[in-house]
């Protein structure tokens, strides 16, 4: 029946209307054929010179696709790329039509995403791997899922990716990315960038044409774009010569997003005896520091004299780790850290402007001064500012810049005005020429002495910690607590019977409902438990790591995480009880509304948790979810943050830290919504709108809900430019310098730009009066 099958299936391609003229050749892949992982097994294309199956990444193999090049392979597709290594079992093509890996120990990962299953698999000549089902259709292939490579015939259709290699031999997902635009445009980014101008580095100048284009390679090595129904064509390369045979020469091209971040097209040349070569046929840039990102923060990068780039530091910083340039550099001083600058003159403080000339950086200005503003102004202003660390000097222009610095690089007319602060001091020893003998002696009996001290306390401390270790022991054992961590762990029917099988519900959020319930063991204590869904299915052992984690936080303003249920499908947290409700409620369902100087102790009540998530902690904690609802309050009237680290758990989008929007509409950061890194400046976002409704006891939602073209941060930023604050206070004594003061922190935390908002360590300085706050830019979307 099989041999039957694969004729009638290639009389079908044959005859299909879609086939092209020479159809190419390939070699079928029957139901039930298989490969064992080893170095090179494989099923070859007609030629010999494409195959897929298992080549060698690290320690163990990948499954993918190569030209079969000397002296060694060029991979061009790889299947779940990033992957670890493979360390044995078999790639076989099922007889219910299915593509796997099958691993040692039964489990299977798949290699193919078909809509229906396949009735046989094909290796082209084109370097295509297809999967056919019984009209001889192609329900899956390797050229519709491209990694960093383009073959002939193959396209990247319109909203679709390359994406580049790690390294040459690690085909993981790289730096770089080329983004077939909504727009019309094809263009060069970083990886994990926005679609901004900023991070572009290369473009095929097609913005806004008015129609989708989809970028391919034909057999001649042309690069190009076509769309609006075939009526519009735009060649990126020029036509070399003919892919097909030319006498004894075979000639293959691919397009390639290569390691380093450039576009590149390469000629793949084969001769009768199976020998090849290989050149670069064209590079969409030739000078390699102009790829956006290949030094990372507050470097920059200059072409060694073999054309390789080279990152450095400028003046004032340093290699975060110089065995790791890829980190970046950090300043080596607190030049213009409004933290630690005092109120004196900032050049009796040591602090210089230093200047780089003929260097560019992407212009990231905070503040730009008039066009009339010289150089030597421009440093001025700079230097007297706190907030500014750099100045960039563009086009006639002066503009404050705040760290970090991205994507410097040599050879521009702009010129970098760097704050630079005193150096570190280090002691430097001199040595004598000569050496005095009762300096000798005396040198000897201190070493002497030292050894003595040395080793009773060596003494002294291991009984100690042997002490230490019974007391802590016994200590844990008698209070039923594990070895770990001071986290009780409950059984499900232990807190089902403190919330009368949960029967008083407190309240809904992203992470689960909330119950009231009450332990009994002495004296009864008030508990909140928290049953926690959309779980990410990582395992019992993943799930008590990360609340481990969230147990070892204890601060005055985070609401204490008391024990946990992990039993079967049942997740639960017991938190403290807060018996005065959230911040929501007191801003926005109270009669009353808490006056003026307890709402700025809430505010600082806030920060001060914030601060501790960010800075203070061995592995920081973003929140995800900072809003008045997550704000507790407790007997005394201390706000006190909730739900901090859960963010985590749950299930959406884990395939990169915080990718799926985990927050609440009205206290999203932008970056949330054009799938930017999410950092800590995301949390200090939420915060400033929480200061804002802190500020002005309204929900930043409520105006648009009420159909207004405004938001509350707009409303705020006017009063203050226009000197209204009074517009603002309610039936109150409220200083006005206080209010202003904490209108301009409020609308420097929502700045639409993450590198211009403050940390939470900065806005504690700015909102209790150490540091001067400046007029904050407005927010992103005011016109005045």
């Amino acid at each position: 029946m099989a041999p039957f099958f694969l004729l009638v299936l290639q009389l079908l391609i044959s005859i299909s209307p879609v086939a092209v003229k020479a159809q190419p050749r390939h070699t079928n892949v029957s139901l039930g054929s298989s490969l064992a992982a080893s170095d090179g097994a494989s099923w070859l294309s007609p030629s010999g010179h494409f195959a897929f199956g298992f080549y060698p990444k690290s320690s163990g193999f990948a499954v993918g696709v190569w030209l079969t090049t000397t002296p060694k392979m060029t991979v061009v597709w790889t299947a779940n790329r990033d992957d670890g290594p493979i360390s044995g079992g078999y790639l076989r093509l099922t007889f219910d039509g299915r593509l796997l890996w099958s691993a040692p120990g039964g489990v299977e990962k798949a290699i193919s995403h078909g809509s229906e299953p396949a009735v046989v698999a094909a290796m082209i000549d084109t370097g295509n791997f297809a999967l056919y089902n019984s009209k001889g259709a192609v329900i899956w292939s390797t050229f519709d899922s491209p990694t960093d490579t383009l073959l002939l015939g193959q396209s990247l259709l319109p909203n679709n990716q390359l994406f580049s290699s790690l390294s040459e031999a690690d085909r993981s997902t790289g730096k770089y990315r080329l983004n077939n635009q909504n727009d019309g445009n094809v263009v060069l980014y970083p990886a994990g960038t926005t679609n901004t101008a900023d991070d572009a580095y290369w473009d095929t100048g097609t913005f806004q044409i008015g129609f989708l284009l989809t970028l391919s390679l034909d057999s001649t090595g042309l690069l190009y774009l076509t769309g609006d129904n075939g009526n519009y064509t735009k060649n990126i390369t020029r036509p070399k010569s003919s892919g097909s045979s030319n006498g004894s020469i075979l000639v293959y091209y691919r397009a390639i997003v290569d390691v380093d971040g450039i576009l590149r097209l390469y000629s793949h040349s084969f001769s009768n005896n199976g020998n090849s070569t290989t050149q670069v046929e064209w590079a969409a840039l030739q000078n390699p520091c102009l790829v956006r990102g290949v030094c990372a923060l507050n470097s920059y990068c200059s072409l060694s004299a073999d054309n390789e780039p080279n990152c450095l530091c400028p003046p004032g910083f340093d290699f975060i780790d110089p065995t790791k340039i890829s980190l970046g550099c950090t300043r080596n001083s607190t030049a213009g850290d409004c933290s630690t600058a005092s109120s004196g003159d900032a050049e009796d403080e040591g602090l210089t402007m230093v200047t780089m000339s003929n260097t560019t950086w992407v212009n990231k200005a905070y503040s730009i001064l008039p066009s009339s503003t010289s150089m030597d102004d421009c440093k001025a202003a700079c230097l007297d500012d706190c907030f500014c660390a750099a100045a960039l000097f563009e086009d006639g222009t002066c503009n404050k810049q705040v760290l970090p610095l991205r994507y410097g690089r040599t050879g521009s007319n702009d010129t970098l005005f760097v704050k630079v602060g005193p150096a570190r001091q280090s002691v430097i020893y001199q040595r004598k020429r000569k050496v005095r003998v009762d300096v000798l002696a005396i040198s000897l009996a201190l070493v002497g002495l030292s050894i003595v001290a040395f080793a009773v306390s060596g003494y002294l401390f291991l009984e100690r910690r042997r002490f230490g270790r019974y007391r802590r022991t016994s200590e844990l054992n008698s209070s039923g607590f594990d070895e770990e961590s001071t986290l009780r762990s409950y059984s499900y029917e232990d807190l089902a019977r403190a919330t009368e099988n949960f029967k008083e519900e407190l309240g809904r959020g992203a992470f689960g409902t909330v119950f009231k319930g009450s332990l009994s063991g002495g004296s009864e204590r008030l508990i909140a438990v928290k049953r926690l869904e959309k779980m990410v299915e990582e395992g019992e052992r993943e799930f008590q790591r990360e609340v481990r984690a969230i147990g070892k936080t204890h601060h005055r303003n985070l609401v204490r995480l008391l024990g946990f249920c992990n039993e079967g499908s049942n997740r639960l947290l017991v938190y403290e009880f807060m018996s005065n409700g959230s911040l929501a409620d007191l801003l926005f369902k109270a009669k009353t509304p808490p006056n003026w100087a307890e709402r700025c102790n809430i505010a600082s009540d806030v920060a001060r948790g914030l601060q501790y998530l960010h800075e203070e902690l061995e592995s920081n904690i973003i929140h995800c979810d900072i809003k008045p609802q997550n704000i507790l309050m407790d007997a005394s009237g201390t706000a006190k943050i909730a739900d901090f680290g859960l963010a985590k758990l749950l299930m959406p989008d884990q395939t990169r830290t915080y990718t799926g929007i985990r927050g609440t509409r009205g206290y999203l950061a932008p970056e949330w919504h054009k799938n930017a890194p999410i950092t800590v400046k995301a949390d200090v976002y939420s915060y400033g709108v929480v200061l804002l409704e802190i500020i002005c006891c309204k929900r930043n939602i409520a105006l648009e809900e009420a159909g207004c073209d405004y938001t509350l941060a707009e409303v705020v930023y006017e009063c203050l430019v226009a000197d209204e604050v009074g517009r603002l206070k309610r039936a109150e004594a409220v200083d006005d310098a206080e209010l202003k003061r904490m209108m301009k922190v409020g609308i420097w935390c929502v700045q639409n730009e993450p590198v211009f908002r403050p940390s939470m360590k900065n806005v504690m300085m700015m909102m209790e009066g150490h540091v001067e706050v400046p007029l904050p830019p407005p927010p992103s979307s005011f016109s005045s």
